[in-house]
């Protein structure tokens, strides 16, 4: 039996493939559970048509995230710390530092999509990477001076 997954089934695939299961399994827990629909001619050019509309859509939003990591790449932010003796930080930098010095400067960027390249140990230039898209990273310069 041929079924449209209409939700993402473990060990079977994801919304919108079109696979083939036993009758039983469709019948009694695929179709019930609104988890598939039968893939009858009609269904099939609906998820035919579902396809081409995500995949462009999905184009669409890496052509953004481009752009988007294109500009971001100009971007510095500075952010001042606390350094103790010898030059040491008290506490670190981190992404959420590095987020709201993007949000004073009008960029929202959600601070679990920031990671800082290398350790920071004292003032200094360092790379931060900023996942735009899943397919997608822009690298920003983090100055990080004493207050």
């Amino acid at each position: 039996m041929k079924v449209i997954l209409q939700q993402d089934v473990k060990k079977l695939g994801v919304k919108g493939d079109i696979v083939e299961v036993s009758e039983g399994y469709g019948r009694n827990f695929l179709l019930p559970r609104k988890a598939a629909i039968l893939a009858t001619a009609e269904n099939l050019n609906v998820a035919e048509a579902k396809k081409g509309a995500k995949a462009r859509k999905d184009a669409m939003a890496a052509d953004e995230a481009k752009l988007m990591a294109k500009q971001l790449e100009k971007v510095e932010v500075t952010i001042p710390v606390k350094i103790g003796e010898g030059g040491k930080l008290f506490g670190s930098v981190t992404g959420k530092d590095v987020a709201q010095a993007l949000k004073a400067q009008n960029i929202d960027i959600d601070k679990k999509k920031i990671s800082i390249k290398g350790d920071v140990s004292g003032e200094g230039i360092y790379q931060a990477v900023i996942k735009v898209h899943p397919t997608i990273t822009s690298t920003i310069k983090v100055n990080v001076v004493a207050k």
